[in-house]
């Protein structure tokens, strides 16, 4: 028999035992990536019985192509593509739930975390030392020297900020790469945003304590292929993370940057009110419809564009989106120039009656928006 038969011989074999490990990978544009850390694990967890979860996020270089291309190989690999639906957090929620080991580990995609790490972490699970494992850069034996200095001093900043505002005790809780129990996972799922891309701080934060972790050093490598997925929204998605955990989750992150767009948006409705009372010389009901318009047209541009940036409207579903904005803000524009007109009426301060107008529709537009413009497809 020769070296290619007894590999897929060993493939097979390997393929139809039950995985003891799930691991779940999140994937956008990494179709370079994928085979080279197949054959990774592949090596590390050799003697281990294993599965791949490759969660897609229908990435426009056909990632999902070439790991479709593995499963029909090795059925150790698994394929989930997600169309209408973006986000790290909530690949990995559904990834971990689509599993079937009792053992689930978490990891980029990018090459940049140390699969060497896994069979360790999965030792501490089985012996009952742990139930969750975390891959850590900053205790003795780690690195993460390939951050370059800005991506360090958001890194540290942000792990400060963890620590001192929900209590969080482990040193590294901003990691991408983890292992945890099954069980242990799907207990808190209910309760973790779908959203961001710091979905272990979410899986700390939730368990409150209750979590027995141990973390274990590892050297963050530097990425070979791709780009990283990292932008500026990730700011704005961790201080909503760590807002909606301060609530006890009774606020979700979701509406948290729902109301940072409407704070904007009630900026630009009470300059618009301005303008219109003082330059345009508009009665006062006109210039307060105006200012409201205004706002919500940039509240939908910056909703498509943040909030629901993992539902975003594109091509000419973008103007229908935005009709059906309007109608569903239409109530709560009657209402805001009611409230406002009623206020000014009384007390002719001109910002007191626009904020008060301004903010009536607020939950109002929150529901219906999620149920008509950026409902889930």
């Amino acid at each position: 028999m020769n070296e290619a038969l007894l590999v897929t011989a060993e493939i097979s074999q390997a393929s139809a035992a039950t995985p003891v490990l799930s691991v779940v990978v999140p994937t956008f544009n990494e179709r370079e990536n994928v085979r080279k850390l197949y054959g990774k694990l592949q090596v590390a967890l050799k003697g281990i019985a294993w599965e791949v979860v490759y969660v897609d996020d229908n990435s426009p270089d056909t990632t999902w192509e070439v790991v479709r291309e593995l499963a029909q190989q090795d059925g150790r690999v698994r394929c989930i593509r997600r169309i209408g639906r973006r986000g790290l957090s909530g690949a990995c929620i559904e990834g971990i739930l689509a599993s079937c080991a009792p053992y689930v580990a978490v990891m980029d995609a990018d090459l940049q975390h140390d699969e060497t790490q896994l069979p360790k972490m999965l030792s501490l699970l089985q012996s009952g030392a742990a139930e969750l494992v975390i891959g850590s850069r900053y205790i003795e034996g780690g690195s993460a020297d390939s951050f370059n200095k800005h991506r360090a001093s958001a890194s540290a900043l942000a792990t400060e900020v963890a620590k001192r505002a929900l209590g969080v005790e482990v040193a590294d809780p901003m990691s991408g790469f983890f292992m945890i129990r099954r069980d242990r996972f799907e207990q808190l799922a209910p309760k973790l945003s779908t959203q961001g891309f710091k979905i272990l701080l979410d899986v700390i934060a939730t368990a409150r304590g209750e979590l027995k972790t141990v973390e274990v050093p590892y050297t963050f490598g530097s990425r070979l292929h791709g780009e990283s997925k990292l932008d500026s929204m990730v700011a704005l998605d961790f201080l909503g993370l760590v807002l909606a955990k301060l609530t006890n989750d009774v606020v979700s992150l979701r509406f948290l940057l729902f109301a940072m767009v409407g704070g904007t948006g009630l900026f630009v409705h009470l300059g618009t009110l301005f303008i219109g009372l003082n330059v345009l010389d508009l009665p006062f009901a006109e210039a307060q419809g105006l200012g409201a318009f205004i706002a919500m047209t940039t509240n939908f541009i910056l909703n498509n564009f943040l909030t629901y940036r993992d539902q975003r409207l594109k091509g000419f579903a973008i103007l229908g989106g935005l009709f059906a904005f309007y109608l569903v803000c239409s109530v709560g524009l009657f209402a805001n120039v009611g409230v406002a007109f009623s206020v000014y009426d009384q007390e002719p301060i001109w910002w007191l009656a626009g904020a008060a107008g301004a903010l009536m529709g607020v939950v109002w537009n929150y529901a219906m928006s999620g149920l008509f413009v950026w409902r889930k497809r």
